[in-house]
This record gives structure tokens, C-alpha cells and sequence, in this order.
């Protein structure tokens, strides 16, 4: 059984107070909705779904797993540079970086972790196994947290109300419990983006302007 004190370490590394400075990233959405091609909140949501689960949120639940699973420096290492091979844009590459960096910091100096500068993803799955934190619950509300910080990007971006910011949101739990599970027995070769728009408009996101995001 979880303890309450791992459940709480958990959501506060996941927590939107963690401090990753993720409200600075819109994950190429500043450019989606720029362009037209999210309208209202039925458009996000769509949009959401795509990248949760043939896009960047699917393979960031995969590299989770592989980090978590790595025996040694040299595997965490190899998986990092994997990870960072693997980025759509260079946005999408320096998000992932910055964020990696700010959590290590903070999870070494907080909690005590021997934990070095990596991508997201991986840092998380390797402070999780360094933690013994549950895996599955780790991947789920990581995909809540990714996504819930997208919600709040949309709304400083489009019209779009609390109600249906958070309607969003809790349509899509079970998706992530879903993918969760899904990626249990995925590994590298299940790796893979079909979420062409996302990743297109992260590309065009570096020349955009003015704009509010750094991604």
C-alpha cells in the first residue's frame, strides 16, 4: 500500500506550485491557436487526446518507464541522449531540458537524490526508482499534470472559462489511467509521434511573434 508520505512527495513534484517554470511553456499550442487551428474547447480537447496518445504525453509515459527501469548511470545516460534525439524542434528540446534541470536541482537539494541534469521524463522515472515511488501512479499523474498545465496555457490564450478548462480536464482522466496502462510493455521501438499538427506547430512556434510562451 502507498504510503501517505510517497503519495504526497509525489503530487508535490507534480504539483503546478513544483517549481519547473512550466507555465512558460505552451508546448507549441501559442502557435496551434494562433493559426486557427484551435478554436474552442472542443478543438482542445481534441487536441489533447492527440498528443496523449499518438504524440509527445505517449512517449513521455514511455520514457518514464525506461528511466525507471535503467540498473545504472550509463543506461540513465544513454536513455537521456535517446530522449533528446528524439524531440520534434528545438522548443520542444530546450522545454524538456529546462525543465529537467530545474526538477533535479530541486529534488537533490530537497529530498536528496544523486540526480544530474536530464530531460523531464527522464529525470522523473529516475527520481521515482530512487524514491520507490509506484510506477503506474507515477505515468498517470505525470499525463494529468502535462496536460492540466496545457488547460491553463489555453486559457490565458483563447476564450475559455474555468468551468470548461476543468470539464476538460476530468473528461480526460480516464484516458490517462488508459495510456498508463497501455505503456506497461512499451519500450523504445514504441516511441513514435502521428500527431503531425502538434509537432509542426511547436516547429513554427520558434519564429512566431509577438508572442507569450517560450514554446
Amino acid at each position: 500500500m502507498l504510503s501517505n508520505a510517497k503519495l504526497l512527495t509525489l503530487t508535490q513534484w507534480l504539483s503546478p506550485a513544483f517549481p519547473l517554470g512550466s507555465f512558460a511553456y505552451s508546448h507549441g499550442l501559442e502557435q496551434a491557436i494562433h493559426s486557427g487551428w484551435i478554436a474552442g474547447p472542443s478543438d482542445l480537447q481534441d487536441w489533447l487526446e492527440d498528443i496523449l496518445r499518438h504524440g509527445s504525453a505517449h512517449s513521455d509515459a514511455v520514457w518514464i518507464r525506461l528511466a525507471h527501469d535503467a540498473e545504472t548511470a550509463a543506461e540513465i545516460e544513454q536513455l537521456n541522449t535517446q530522449c533528446r534525439a528524439y524531440a520534434a524542434s528545438f522548443e520542444r528540446l530546450r522545454e524538456g531540458e529546462r525543465q529537467g534541470q530545474a526538477f533535479a536541482r530541486v529534488v537533490s537539494e530537497v529530498w536528496s537524490l544523486t540526480l544530474p541534469a536530464l530531460q523531464l521524463p527522464i529525470a522523473l522515472g529516475r527520481a521515482a526508482r530512487l524514491s520507490e515511488l509506484p510506477l503506474d501512479l507515477v505515468v498517470t499523474l505525470y499525463l494529468q499534470a502535462f496536460l492540466g498545465n496545457l488547460v491553463s496555457a489555453a486559457q490565458r490564450l483563447m476564450p475559455l472559462g474555468q468551468t470548461d478548462a476543468q470539464a476538460i480536464l476530468s473528461r480526460l482522466n480516464m484516458d490517462y489511467i488508459e495510456i498508463s496502462a497501455q505503456t506497461v510493455q512499451q519500450g523504445l521501438d514504441d516511441i513514435s509521434s502521428s500527431a503531425f499538427l502538434s509537432d509542426i506547430a511547436a516547429m513554427r512556434h520558434e519564429t512566431l511573434q509577438p508572442r507569450i510562451f517560450q514554446s
